[in-house]
């Protein structure tokens, strides 16, 4: 049986479309949120203010198991945010924090919870709620001074996962 011009035009289309949508670029939908203030190392990778590599494009997915110490959340893709020989950019602050996050998908979020080394420094309860677009905590940094590195974790309520995030600073400088 032989298909006139336009059927057979229209089952070519038809029969390459799922590779079409195949090789298109994953889009954001599944992106989540980080720190961008003061700058994350993953925000610090996005503005290009340090080199790095494919963190540069997804900041807000730096997804892993809850419960994790390291900046790059247990995601190997960007291990490279644990890499303390990189020239991250450390932002002077006094000994009390803003930490602003920038949410691309509002997830139920049971809190939050900022860490330098073991300790914890401040956790906020959210209680399944979801968060806006964006949110600030203020950190409480007393009994600290110089250069830390603050652990912020973004504990979802409904999942298994957290977001994290490194911020470098230099407490009492400010």
């Amino acid at each position: 049986m032989r298909l006139r011009p336009k059927l057979r035009s229209l089952a070519a289309v038809a029969a390459a479309t799922p590779l079409v949508f195949a090789l298109l670029p994953a889009a954001t939908a599944s992106a989540h949120g980080y720190v961008s203030s003061p700058p994350s190392r993953q925000a610090q990778c996005a503005a290009g203010v340090v080199e790095c590599g494919g963190i540069k494009w997804e900041p807000q997915s730096v997804e892993g198991p809850k419960g994790l110490t390291s900046c790059h959340g247990g995601n190997a893709r960007f291990a490279e945010l644990d890499d303390d020989s990189k020239d991250w950019q450390v932002t002077p602050v006094g000994h009390s924090l803003d930490l602003t996050w920038t949410n691309t998908a509002m997830h139920a979020t049971a809190n939050w919870q900022y860490f330098i080394g073991d300790d914890l420094l401040a956790q906020v309860d959210y209680g399944g709620a979801q968060p806006p677009a964006t949110l600030t905590h203020n950190v409480n940094l007393s009994g600290y001074n110089g250069r830390h590195t603050i652990l912020a974790v973004w504990n979802i309520a409904d999942t298994a996962n957290a977001f994290y995030a490194c911020i470098d600073v230099n407490i009492g400088a400010a």
